[in-house]
C-alpha cells in the first residue's frame, strides 16, 4: 500500500539538507584563525609606527639627530672639527643643524662602515636647502682620506638652477665600485620641491646583490638610472674611511686634495640622518617620510 506520509517525510529531509548546505556555504570571517586585533593598539600610529626610531632599528648603524650635539648617537663619536654650524629650533624632530657655508668632519673609521660590514645600505635625511646657481652641495660623504671622491657621495646639483627655482632639485649621488670606478643615479625628470621654509626628505638605497641604486624624495622614487650592475660595478666601502657632513675635503681648510672647486660647504639645514646596513623596503621608506612629516 502506498505510504501517504512519504511526501511529508521527504520534504522534511530536503529542508534539513538545505539548511545544512546553507550553513556550510556561509563564509568564515577568520579562515586562518588569526589573532584578533584591537584598534586601540594602532591609535596615534603612522603606517604602523609610533616613531621613526621603530623603523628597522636592528639595521640602523648610524644616526645624527642634532639635539644640541653633533655626536653620532649610536657610538657616541664626536666630530674632529666643524665650522659655521649652529642648532636651530623647528627641526623634523626637535632641533636641527644649520650650516652657513659649514660642515662637520669625523676623522674616524666607524666600525659599521668597514669594507666587510657595509654592503647594502640606506641613507635617509631631511634638508632645507636652495639652489645657488654656482656650486654643488655634498650632504654626506663616506670619505676616503686624500681622495676627492668618497665611497659614498650624497651630492646635490645645487649649481644647476638659481635660488629662485624651488620646483627642481637635481640629486646626483655616486658610489665607488669594486673595480675602482664610480656609479651614479640622477633624477632627470622628477623632482621634489625645496625651500628654506620646507623640510624635504631625501633618501638613497643600494642593494648589493642586484646593483639597484635608488633615489627617493618626499616618499616618491625619482631616480632615472637605478640599475648599476654587479661584479666590478658593485659598491665597495674602501678603508680607511671618514665621514663629512655638508662638504668634502676641499671645503675643509688645510685638507684640500686637489684644485676642484665644484663643491662648496653647505648652506641650509639638515636633520635626522639615518644610515642602515640594508636597502629598506618601499613601504618603510614611505613610513619614514610620513613619520617625519608628523614630527615623529
Amino acid at each position: 500500500m502506498k505510504n501517504k506520509f512519504f511526501p511529508i517525510q521527504t520534504g522534511l529531509l530536503f529542508s534539513a539538507l538545505l539548511a545544512l548546505t546553507l550553513h556550510s556555504c556561509k563564509k568564515d570571517g577568520n579562515p586562518n584563525n588569526l589573532p584578533s586585533v584591537n584598534p586601540a593598539d594602532y591609535e596615534g600610529k603612522i603606517d604602523g609606527y609610533s616613531s621613526s626610531d621603530e623603523v628597522y632599528p636592528q639595521n640602523l648603524i648610524a644616526y645624527w639627530g642634532f639635539e644640541n650635539t653633533k655626536n653620532e648617537t649610536l657610538s657616541g663619536t664626536a666630530p674632529g672639527s666643524s665650522a659655521n654650524d649652529s642648532y636651530v629650533d623647528g627641526g623634523v624632530r626637535g632641533k636641527a643643524l644649520s650650516l652657513a657655508a659649514g660642515y662637520v668632519y669625523f676623522p674616524t673609521q666607524f666600525a659599521k662602515f668597514k669594507t666587510d660590514s657595509l654592503k647594502s645600505w640606506t641613507i635617509s635625511t631631511w634638508v632645507k636647502i636652495l639652489n645657488n646657481g654656482s656650486k654643488r652641495t655634498m650632504l654626506f660623504q663616506l670619505a676616503r682620506p686624500g681622495i676627492f671622491t668618497g665611497s659614498i657621495n650624497f651630492a646635490l646639483n645645487t649649481q644647476s638652477f638659481p635660488a629662485s627655482n624651488t620646483t627642481t632639485l637635481r640629486i646626483q649621488p655616486t658610489f665607488s665600485t669594486v673595480g675602482g670606478g664610480t656609479q651614479d643615479n640622477l633624477n632627470n625628470t622628477l623632482s621634489p620641491t625645496i625651500g628654506m621654509d620646507k623640510w624635504t626628505h631625501i633618501l638613497l638605497t643600494y642593494e648589493f646583490t642586484t646593483g639597484v641604486f635608488n633615489i627617493w624624495a618626499d616618499g616618491v622614487k625619482i631616480g632615472g638610472f637605478p640599475n648599476r650592475g654587479t661584479g666590478n660595478n658593485s659598491f665597495k666601502a674602501y678603508e680607511p674611511n671618514e665621514v663629512i657632513i655638508g662638504s668634502n675635503y676641499n671645503g675643509i681648510p688645510g685638507m684640500a686634495v686637489n684644485s676642484d672647486v665644484t663643491f662648496a660647504p653647505m648652506t641650509g639645514q639638515i636633520d635626522e640622518i639615518r644610515i642602515y646596513n640594508r636597502s629598506l623596503p618601499d613601504a618603510h621608506i614611505k613610513a619614514l617620510f610620513n613619520l617625519g612629516k608628523a614630527n615623529k
